[in-house]
């Protein structure tokens, strides 16, 4: 089986969605993953027409983000027409399951070089669109266990089932701005980073005709435990709040992976392999406890376990989601999301898969380490995960 490596993995600033819009919001969702495309292609020296094929996951493909956004963004750059492409919906694991497909295509011998990313433009499409004419959802009229479709519900059944409390989830999320904050101040972000020149939407809704560069996330928002302590829970009775949540938003991110063989052709120094990838099933009944399942087929793939990982990216969609994990697992948590996760920096959903392994990467390689774990809660009661390992 041929040997596929990982080349580079980018990001654009996080921005904000709704009810807030962001600095990125001037942005046709295909240009801001067509930036994301060229950049992979030109920071490496590549033709576009050297890419086989792009996988790019995007949870509300509807609008601007329907009929194939993957390769509409292709075709968007205006350079090949000749590159395949197809768009992921693994909800939030789309980015995730999209680099998943890549990595199996180049590891059968089907293509060469492709390009795993996503996108998500909440501020213009929003969570839902896509499901306006009906459910979305398929749900029998005989039902084996009770499931539950809000995602809030969700949340407060895993903390409940985990013993979590609202201080836990409160130090979380006080935990992840203040090492987002440290991550930014420090520079940590700075390789991965693809600075966006967008442009500015005025009062009125419409292009004022000038531009901004976009080079941080704006998700950074000064947290403290008195500040969430008077913060009000979005599900009644519950424990999270709009800070304990990871915030909507705007951006892409891509990975960059090649066979071993080509990288060595083309004078290319690879960063890392993927060990292993996963689409878990989860338990409807917790629907976002999928990161505990996802671990655990990840570790039963490679025959690893917690002490052979040396960071750890588990998305923070809720609070209770990563605590859950982390109880299940006996995690360090002093190697979980050392640079914050999604409650600080923000989660375009479709998009985040890529932001994490961009991130993981980069911090593997400025601590001098080796394997990184990413998992993450999807919609429809599924778990995504990854393990990398640095070449």
């Amino acid at each position: 089986m041929t040997e596929a490596v990982i080349i580079d993995a980018i990001r654009t600033p996080i921005a904000r969605g709704r009810p807030i819009i962001g600095e990125l919001n001037g942005l046709h969702p295909t240009e801001i993953l067509g930036k994301v495309y060229a950049a992979l292609v030109e920071r490496n020296q590549l033709a576009f027409e050297d890419i086989d094929q792009v996988y790019a996951g995007c949870v509300t493909q509807a609008g601007e983000q329907s009929n194939n956004i993957a390769r509409n963004a292709w075709l968007a750059m205006g350079k090949n027409y000749s590159t395949g492409a197809t768009s992921v919906d693994t909800q939030c694991g789309s980015a995730m399951a999209a680099i998943g497909a890549v990595d199996a295509l180049i590891r059968s011998g089907r293509m060469n070089i492709g390009i795993g990313a996503g996108v998500e433009m909440m501020s213009r499409v929003g969570l839902g669109q896509n499901a306006y004419n009906g459910p979305g959802f398929f749900q029998p009229t005989v039902w084996p266990w009770d499931s539950t479709l809000n995602q809030f519900e969700a949340a407060e059944r895993i903390a409940k089932l985990r013993g979590i409390t609202q201080q836990d989830v409160n130090e979380l999320a006080v935990e992840s701005q203040r090492r987002a904050k440290v991550a930014w101040d420090e520079g940590r972000f700075d390789n991965e980073i693809l600075q966006v020149e967008a442009p500015i939407i005025g009062e009125d809704g419409k292009p004022t005709g000038e531009t901004r560069l976009v080079t941080r996330d704006q998700g950074l928002r000064e947290t403290t435990m008195e500040g969430l302590a008077g913060l009000k829970p979005v599900f009644e009775g519950g424990i999270h709040t709009a800070a304990t949540s990871s915030q909507i938003s705007d951006g892409a991110a891509g990975v960059l992976v090649m066979s071993a063989e080509e990288a060595k052709a083309r004078g290319l120094k690879p960063r890392a392999r993927i060990l292993a990838t996963t689409v878990s099933g989860a338990d409807p009944y917790y629907l976002l406890d999928g990161p505990v399942d996802a671990t655990r087929d990840v570790f039963k793939r490679t025959g690893m376990q917690m002490s052979d990982i040396d960071l750890f990216e588990v998305n923070e969609a809720f609070a209770a989601v990563v605590l859950s994990w982390a109880r299940v697992y006996g995690a360090d948590m002093s190697k979980v999301n050392v640079n914050g996760g999604a409650m600080a920096i923000g989660h375009p959903v479709g998009s985040t898969g890529a932001r994490m392994l961009a991130t993981a990467l980069n911090e593997l390689e400025r601590q001098d380490k080796s394997t990184a774990l990413l998992t993450m809660c999807c919609g429809a009661s599924i778990g995504t995960g990854i393990i990398i390992e640095r070449i």
